[in-house]
């Protein structure tokens, strides 16, 4: 087992239709002829805290504190398209999040101090809840791709539940990141199996 795992902690997005209105964004984005790299369908997730490389011995504390995490599954709707840092340098295409945008909030705020404690320094950007499903390379059709997220801020992708928050690994590879599962905490799974 290697030394160091990249890793993150996120929420998985379990629903095929949701996954299908994504998929539809992206080759329509894809059109515009802007010059992205788009995150594949099974990798679209919820970020809540990017950890970086961290060795196994890590990965069974950020387990401890992500069970001491309290919530119960929630919505989260997925709604609208914008880019970071704005659309003229977009850098990042994200499909946005209305309902269940607090509760991600929650849950972070919980981690938070908890992953500080373990030594991880907090992330410059803070937390704003989001789903990244492209990156943009360069300015080749700019203009284009803002003006197709810019008519597309209200496009309603549907919604999801939130049951199991998930500590993942990245193992990059020339073709691009394979995420897997590493540790998953689910409180009302849980519950029940106790």
């Amino acid at each position: 087992m290697p030394e160091s795992i990249r890793s993150f902690l996120a929420f998985d997005i379990e629903s095929e239709a949701v996954r299908k209105k994504l998929v539809s964004a992206q080759s329509q984005l894809a059109q515009t002829g802007a010059d992205l790299k788009l995150v594949e369908t099974q990798n679209i997730h919820i970020t809540i805290r990017f950890l970086g490389d961290i060795t196994p011995a890590m990965t069974e504390k950020v387990f401890a504190e992500m069970q001491k995490t309290q919530f119960t599954p929630f919505n989260v709707q997925i709604k609208g398209l914008g880019a970071f840092p704005d659309l003229r340098y977009p850098r990042v295409v994200w499909a946005g999040i209305t309902e269940g945008a607090d509760q991600l909030k929650t849950v972070f705020n919980q981690l938070e101090p908890r992953l500080r404690s373990l030594g991880f320094t907090p992330d410059p950007k803070g937390f704003s809840p989001h789903l990244t499903i492209a990156r943009v390379k360069s300015g080749r059709n700019k203009t284009q791709l803002a003006d197709f997220v810019s008519k597309n801020t209200e496009y309603n992708f549907g919604t999801i539940k939130a049951e199991c928050l998930r500590l993942k690994k990245s193992d990059l590879t020339p073709r691009g990141p394979i995420y897997s599962t590493l540790k998953e905490h689910c409180p009302t799974q849980n519950k029940r199996e106790s």
